[in-house]
Formats: structure tokens, C-alpha cells, sequence
């Protein structure tokens, strides 16, 4: 595979899970886990092992069944929480310790009520802290998003001199604009001297819609990992979503010069199973994974899909496991359409019979929201036997001689 290859990190076990109401049990953890490992996910973000026994005992049960992906417990820069983080991770085959701290003024100022300096220190003793553990160790500068550039390279240049293989930009607000991300992670590669010794990450919130374009405005400035969710789970309004980064990579392969090992047939069965497991319906009008991403219901798009489905479908949605595109019908649809569903219902009808059950699809269509199956079958039972009574000799219709 030509290009750069991108690491998918994927922290719907730990950010995904801090929407309210997806809470996960152990068993419903490893379900996932094995489901995002077949998905080929690099990186299985399992947890934040000091927050519960519960969330330790998941991490821990996580790597006893994982073998090829690498997994991550969270911790904050306390010498703790990486100790217990290190104990839940113990079995792994590749264990990795993600910590970190807040680097912007907002965070220093009223989160730790401290300054710059002792900020940088305690950075820097949290990677030692976990280099005694693993060799596997990412670092997180919260809020980087909002973090003066200056500052954050040597707070990223000091981590990596203290073993940091990853070091994690986090737009954790979702406030910055695509351009404004991809020149913080550009800033990065610039003036951080040792930055060739650790993969940049990029960990974006979607508050303002922006995580997505922001993800991808840090790979093509050098970044060499994304962190996601499926179907974009995440605080607040969520995280980047695995599914849409990894397609939109997919589809401009040829132009950005990325690829990922994501198996994206396994996108939408993953993506229900997430919805299943964390009781978290998928919004309807959802990229890649959502009800209506490959539904028509326009009569010019249904009618131009017809013709050559690259009119209006950039992606075949067996590419990404959803099946078949849907033709729906509603009172918005055109003949087309309603002559291509009475063909895959079974009926043939000519142009002329279409241009007639048009005008009757149409009265049941402003009646109903979408017209289905059913209510094709009986209008076209209702013209078949006007048109053979049509056609039976006057004398003979009704039984009457």
C-alpha cells in the first residue's frame, strides 16, 4: 500500500463511554474490544483504570484477549494513576500508557492554579513515571487547542527527551478551525528539535462540527495518528469519528497519500454493534454509518442514481458494509423511481401504465411520509384488474350476459 500509513486510536472504551448512559460492563468492554481488533483498529484505548475497579478489572480482562492491537490505559500526571494504569496493563502484548496534563493558560491558571514552569515539571516527571513500566508511553497536552504554540513546543520537546513515543494534541474544546489546527501541528514538526522520535496524535472534539476536518487537517501537516470513536461517541457533542476519518482518507488516498488498516466493509456492522451494546441510536442523517447515508428520496437524485450511481453516491455502500442504496419514495420522488421499485417489487409496467399509477402513487404520497412496499403491491393489483377488466368484451363484465 502506497503513501503514508495512518494509526487509528480508538477511544470509544474510554471517551465514548463518558456519554451519559453508555456505561459498559466488563463483558460488554471485551465484546467491543475484539470487534475494534478484527476492525483492525491499531491502538484500543480500554480505559481510565484508576477511575473504578470495575474500569481497572475491564482494562485488565481487555488485554488478556487483545493480541495484535495495542492497548492504552488513561491516566492523569499523578504517580498513582500510572502505577495502577501499569498493573491493569500487565498482560498486554503491547501495553501503553497514555498521560498527561493541561498546558493552556485556562487549564493552569483555574484547573491546577499553578503556572508554566511547575506545569512543564510535572509533565515531564508524569512520562518518567510511566517509562519505568512500559516502552510504550503517549503523552497528552490537554487543551492544546488553546494552548499558546510556543509554550507547547517545549512542553512536547521536554516529554520526548524524557521517553515519550506519542505525543497527543488535543483540540479537547473543539475550538479550533481546520486551518488554525493543521498550523498548531505544522508549528510542531517545525520547532520541536526531537519531534522525528514521536508520532504527533491528533484527539479532537466535534463542539463546533469541526472534529473531522480537523483530524484530517493534522494529518496533512504531519501528524501520524487519529484519535476517534465509532459513530463519533464522545463528551459533550463527541469525538472524531473512526468511520468518517477513515473514509475520508480512503476516498482521497490518491491525493493526500494516506492509508489506514481499517477494514471498512466492518464499519457499519461495528457501528451497530457500538449502538446496541452503548443504547446510543445512530443519528439518521449520519456519514457512512447512518440510516439515510445511502437513501434517495429527491426525484432528481433518484432519477440521475439510476442512471449512473456516481451522480450522487461518492462511496458504494457495500465499501463499507451498509448493504444496498435505498431508493424511498415519498411525494418528492419521480417516475423513475417509482417505475425502478415496481420492478424490484416484480411488476413490469410500460411507460404509459407509469405515467398513470404516477398520479395514484402521488395521491398516497402527500397522505404518508413514505410510501412502502405494501402500498405498491396494492396499487399495482388495483391497475391489473382494471386493465383486465378493460379488456374483457362488454356483454361478459360483472357476470351478465
Amino acid at each position: 500500500m502506497p503513501g503514508k500509513k495512518i494509526d487509528i486510536f480508538d477511544t470509544t472504551l474510554r471517551d465514548g463511554e463518558q456519554v451519559p448512559g453508555c456505561k459498559l460492563n466488563t463483558k460488554e468492554k471485551i465484546e467491543l474490544a475484539l470487534a475494534l481488533e478484527d476492525l483492525g483498529v491499531d491502538i484500543i484505548e480500554a480505559g481510565f483504570p484508576i477511575s473504578s475497579p470495575g474500569d481497572f478489572s475491564s482494562v485488565r480482562e481487555i488485554t488478556k484477549v487483545i493480541k495484535r492491537a495495542s492497548v492504552c490505559g488513561l491516566s492523569r500526571a499523578v504517580q498513582k494513576d500510572i502505577e495502577v494504569a501499569a498493573d491493569a496493563l500487565k498482560y498486554a502484548v503491547r501495553p501503553r500508557i497514555h498521560t498527561g496534563i493541561g498546558t493552556s493558560d485556562f487549564h493552569i491558571k483555574s484547573k491546577f492554579n499553578s503556572n508554566r514552569e511547575e506545569i512543564l515539571l510535572r509533565a515531564v516527571q508524569s512520562v518518567k513515571w510511566a517509562k519505568n513500566f512500559v516502552d510504550d508511553v503517549e503523552f497528552y497536552a490537554e487543551d492544546a487547542g488553546r494552548t499558546d504554540n510556543h509554550y507547547l513546543a517545549q512542553v512536547i520537546e521536554a516529554v520526548i527527551a524524557a521517553g515519550a513515543t506519542v505525543v497527543n494534541i488535543p483540540d479537547t474544546t473543539g475550538y479550533c478551525l481546520p486551518h488554525q489546527y493543521g498550523e498548531k501541528i505544522a508549528y510542531l514538526v517545525n520547532h520541536v528539535s526531537n519531534i522525528d522520535r514521536a508520532t504527533i496524535s491528533c484527539h479532537c472534539h466535534n463542539d463546533l462540527g469541526l472534529a473531522t476536518a480537523n483530524s484530517i487537517a493534522g494529518i496533512i501537516s504531519g501528524a501520524g495518528q487519529i484519535e476517534c470513536t465509532i459513530n463519533g461517541l464522545g463528551e459533550r457533542a463527541g469525538n472524531t469519528s473512526l468511520e468518517e476519518v477513515v473514509m475520508v482518507i480512503k476516498q482521497h488516498q490518491q491525493t493526500l497519500g494516506f492509508y489506514t488498516n481499517i477494514k471498512t466493509r466492518q464499519l457499519n456492522p461495528v457501528s451497530q454493534l457500538v449502538s446496541d451494546i452503548m443504547r446510543m441510536p445512530v443519528q439518521p442523517n449520519k456519514a457512512i454509518v447512518g440510516g439515510n447515508a445511502f437513501a434517495h428520496s429527491s426525484g432528481i437524485h433518484q432519477d440521475g442514481f439510476l442512471k449512473d450511481s456516481l451522480t450522487y453516491e461518492i462511496i458504494n455502500p457495500e465499501e463499507v458494509g451498509a448493504g444496498e442504496s435505498k431508493i424511498v419514495l415519498t411525494a418528492r420522488s419521480g417516475r423513475s423511481a417509482l417505475a425502478h421499485r415496481f420492478r424490484k417489487l416484480g411488476h413490469e409496467f410500460t411507460r404509459n401504465d407509469i405515467d398513470v399509477l404516477y398520479e395514484r402513487f402521488l395521491l398516497v404520497a402527500d397522505k404518508k411520509k413514505e410510501v412502502n412496499d405494501e402500498d405498491l403491491h396494492e396499487l399495482a393489483k388495483q391497475y391489473h384488474e382494471e386493465t383486465v377488466e378493460a379488456h374483457i368484451p362488454r356483454p361478459y363484465r360483472h357476470g351478465r350476459a
